[in-house]
Formats: C-alpha cells, sequence, structure tokens
C-alpha cells in the first residue's frame, strides 16, 4: 500500500506542490527517504521516528520508503516533517488515508512530538487554496496561514493532537487570523525644522513613488526626513499586503501572525553585501529590495555601498522584479519599491563650507559622488539638496504641515492614480507608466510641452530622463488636482531633475 500526503516546497514567494509518498513493505527493516531532500529534510528521519516513539507508535520491522514527488525538485526545510509524518501514520492506517490526502501541510517536529513554528504558512497556505485542500500546520504558523480566508487553516499544537484530530476523538478548530499590526513608530513630518523643499520632494515621491536622492552636509536631516517617509504613505490595500507578507513569511519576520498595513521601510548598512540587498544566501532569499516591496527602501550614506552592489539595483528599479540566478537555483521575487538615497556632498561631508571643507575642494565632491554611475544616478525622478540648519534654527517654533495634512494630499493622489489605471494591468501608480500609456496621462499643455522640449535640448535629457519628467509633472498635478499637466507642473518637475546635485 502506498499512502500520500501532500505540502509544499518554495521558488521565490511560488510554493510549489509536493506529494509525499510512503510504502512499506516486506525486507530488512529502513527508513529510506528520496526525492532530492537536502540535510535538514533527511534528518526528518529520526524526528520522526522519535516523535512517534513518545507517542507509544512502534515502526515496523519492515522496509519504509518516502519519496517526495516531483523527484527532481529540490526539497529544502524542516517542514517536511509533519507531511513525512502524516503518510507513514496513513500507511500504518493509524489516520485516515483519504484525510490525509484532502490536505496539505508542513511542520517541523520536536522529538517529543510538539510542533515548531515554520516559515513559509502564507504562501502554502495560497497554494492549498489552490488546490481546495486544507492547510494543516503548527499551531504558531496558523494565525498567519488563516489571513488567506481561501482555505481551512488548521493549527497543531502536537503530532498527538493530529492524530486525535483525524481519528475523530478531538477536532481541532479552524485558525483564526493574526491581529493587523499598527505603525507605532510616531514620527512627524512636523518635527523637522525647515527644510521645506526637501519636505516638498518627500511629498511628491511618496504620492507617486518616485525615487529620491538627497545629498547634503553631516547632521542636516536627511535621515530624519527619510524616516518621516512611511508617515506620508496610505496604508497597503488588501492585496498589497496579502503580496508584501508572503514575502516576511519566507524570511520569518511576521511576529506571531500578525500582518501589518503599515508599508516596509528598509534601512540596510552600507556595509551589506550583494546577497543581502539583491538576493540569494544558500537558500537563495529575498533580499532587501523584496523585504521593501510596495514601501520603501532608505540606503544612507549611498556612495559608500560597495559600486557591484549599486549596479544591481538598475535592473530592479526598472522592471519591479528581480531573478536571484544562483548554479542550483533560479528564483524571482517581486521588489516595486521606492528607492530614497541619502549621500553627503564629500568624503569629508562640507563641500560647500569654506571654513570647514578639505584642501581638495571641489574635486573630492566629483570623486565621491563619481561613486554612483550615471546610468543609476539617470533613475532618480527626484533630486534635492539638504542644507545645513543652523543652530540659531532649531529654538524656533516647527514650521511646515505635519505628516497627516499631507498624508491626505498623498492619499487623494494615489486615488486618482488608482482611478486613473483601473484598466492597465500592472500599472498602478505614475512611477509605473510607460509607452502610450504614459503619454496619454501625462502629455502636458502646449506651454508645457514647448518647456520640456527646452530643458531636454539644453542639458541633453535622456529618453529615460524625459520620460521621468513627465511621471513627476503627472504626480505634482494629482497633488494639485490637475486634469491636464500644465508648464508650472512642468517647471517643478524639472527643477528637482536638474538638481544642483548631478553636479556637485
Amino acid at each position: 500500500m502506498v499512502a500520500r500526503a501532500y505540502t509544499v516546497a518554495f521558488e521565490g514567494v511560488e510554493a510549489r506542490a509536493v506529494e509525499v509518498q510512503c510504502a512499506v513493505a516486506p525486507g530488512l527493516p529502513a527508513f529510506s527517504l528520496v526525492g532530492l531532500p537536502d540535510k535538514a529534510v533527511s534528518e526528518a528521519r529520526d524526528r520522526v521516528r522519535a516523535a512517534l516513539s513518545s507517542m507509544a507508535i512502534a515502526l515496523p520491522s519492515k522496509r519504509i520508503t518516502i519519496n517526495l514527488s516531483p523527484a527532481d525538485l529540490p526539497k529544502e526545510g524542516s517542514h517536511f516533517d509533519l507531511p513525512i509524518a502524516l503518510a507513514l501514520l496513513a500507511a500504518l492506517e493509524v489516520i485516515p488515508a483519504d484525510a490525509v490526502e484532502g490536505t496539505c501541510s508542513l511542520g517541523e517536529l520536536s522529538l517529543d512530538g510538539s510542533l515548531v513554528p515554520v516559515i513559509g504558512a502564507l504562501p502554502a497556505a495560497v497554494a492549498a487554496a489552490e488546490e481546495a485542500r486544507t492547510l494543516l500546520c503548527p499551531r504558531g504558523s496558523g494565525a498567519e496561514a488563516a489571513w488567506v480566508g481561501a482555505a481551512e487553516v488548521i493549527g497543531a499544537a502536537s503530532l498527538a493532537d493530529v492524530v486525535r484530530h483525524y481519528t475523530g476523538q478531538s477536532p481541532l478548530p479552524p485558525a483564526e487570523p493574526g491581529e493587523v499590526t499598527a505603525d507605532a513608530s510616531g514620527r512627524d513630518l512636523h518635527d523637522v525644522k525647515g527644510q521645506e523643499r526637501a519636505k516638498r520632494a518627500l511629498e511628491i515621491a511618496a504620492a507617486g513613488r518616485h525615487h529620491l536622492m538627497m545629498v547634503g552636509s553631516p547632521g542636516s536631516g536627511k535621515s530624519m526626513l527619510a524616516a518621516r517617509l512611511p508617515g506620508l504613505l496610505p496604508p497597503l490595500t488588501a492585496a498589497e499586503a496579502l503580496e508584501t507578507s508572503m514575502i516576511q513569511s519566507l524570511a520569518g519576520l511576521l511576529d506571531e501572525g500578525g500582518i501589518s498595513r503599515a508599508r516596509p521601510f528598509r534601512e540596510p548598512h552600507h556595509t551589506a553585501s550583494m546577497a543581502a540587498i539583491v538576493g540569494g544566501g544558500r537558500r537563495a532569499g529575498p533580499g532587501e529590495i523584496s523585504l521593501a516591496h510596495n514601501g520603501v527602501l532608505f540606503m544612507d550614506e549611498f556612495p559608500e555601498f560597495p559600486r557591484t552592489v549599486l549596479e544591481t539595483l538598475r535592473q530592479p528599479i526598472e522592471t519591479g522584479e528581480v531573478m536571484v540566478a544562483r548554479a542550483n537555483a533560479h528564483v524571482r521575487y517581486p521588489c516595486r519599491f521606492m528607492l530614497v538615497a541619502a549621500a553627503n556632498p564629500c568624503k569629508c561631508g562640507y563641500l560647500s563650507d569654506p571654513a570647514r571643507a578639505c584642501a581638495r575642494v571641489p574635486h573630492c565632491g566629483q570623486d565621491y559622488l563619481g561613486r554612483i554611475s550615471g546610468p543609476l544616478m539617470d533613475r532618480f525622478d527626484l533630486r534635492v539638496e539638504v542644507p545645513p540648519v543652523a543652530f540659531t534654527d532649531l529654538d524656533l517654533p516647527p514650521t511646515g504641515e505635519d505628516s497627516a495634512t499631507v498624508a491626505r494630499r498623498v492619499a487623494a493622489a494615489r486615488a486618482r492614480q488608482a482611478d486613473r489605471f483601473a484598466e492597465h494591468p500592472g500599472v498602478r501608480l505614475n512611477a509605473d507608466a510607460q509607452g502610450g500609456a504614459l503619454e496619454e496621462i501625462a502629455a502636458p499643455d502646449a506651454e508645457g510641452r514647448a518647456l520640456l522640449g527646452q530643458v531636454a535640448e539644453r542639458f541633453g535629457l535622456s529618453a529615460r530622463g524625459y520620460h521621468r519628467v513627465l511621471r513627476v509633472a503627472r504626480t505634482i498635478a494629482d497633488l494639485h488636482g490637475a486634469e491636464t499637466v500644465a508648464r508650472p507642473h512642468v517647471a517643478e518637475a524639472v527643477s528637482y531633475r536638474l538638481s544642483a546635485v548631478k553636479e556637485s
């Protein structure tokens, strides 16, 4: 007799179905595990044997063979413990085989039979819903998986609870979704003294998901401004929350099954490796750009990142996804993020201050910002200088609007974009618009087109730069509630594109 259980193997955010087949046949006693398992999966034999022993279930003196099908798909992780145990229990007729076949399961077994939470419960629940199966997982992962809603999710504390559930002795109740966690950062734009131009750039970036570069001397408030960007962004929609949470689930970042509607804000250190930023490692996991999906990736001290790391950002910025290609894996992750970079104008940081600048001015600034390649700099829609704030200004009352006021304008602008792109699949915001769609929604009036033509000719804008100016102008018009992109909108967009940051 061959008993079957079902689980998943992860390829990026995609969960591929795996059939766990168990055959118990006469022969010399053995417990074989085949189907391209890694070390963690191979060790499941000892964990399953010990867990069954703790329940006073002895394995027969026969040859037990477990096959993970398809056999050419690499199997990684400890979550195969539970489906292997279920297939074995069904083969031994301890639990009904037909009930096991209607379930997709994942979970790690302790030696005493208790179930340990594992990563990936959320994408596993999506896969179970597509196959019209119930998901069985550890109780600690049930609140996370229950967010899918389309599949019944059962969380169990131990293998003994699973046996009692399938034999009808003590059925387990369906798992309930975890709490929606709120953003409690409390960082308000009202706390920033001065820097009105930088605040305006933040608002435009938030409204259209435009990439922003800030350059200023140390202590001018670049990091402080960036940290307040999440307070300007609208909450994640239900679809966006599910997309983002699936990536966080694979990275083990969901806290007690709670789903956050706050947009991700990732700020890696400049010593981060390429695998940490783009994705990779032994299991080709998601990197910072994918963990920032639908949110913000803030890279402080931007020129200090290794050149190879910075150059890998160019393609994901354009495509909104990244392919992590390794010798044993080719995994695709979504990474539609807003890049916010901050940099000093030079190595010493005081290029514009004659009293404090080094003796190599202005060459030190050219050399330092020259670490950022032209093609990468061309991908920043907004470039703004952040001048130092005089200490006498710090005692003055706060200036400008608070985050809530700006956030309402941003939300209204994004709502206009959602309506505009309702019939354009794959396009959510102005930053996504390309080709004919961009020409249609961002076509300026006659005066605006004349100004843009003069600027393109005078400063030699690339085709990418020309289109990015159009996108920013369209976002500025949306913030003003204007139907048509006019000359003032184009002029403001151009002012950010041709900021002195480029020539610093």
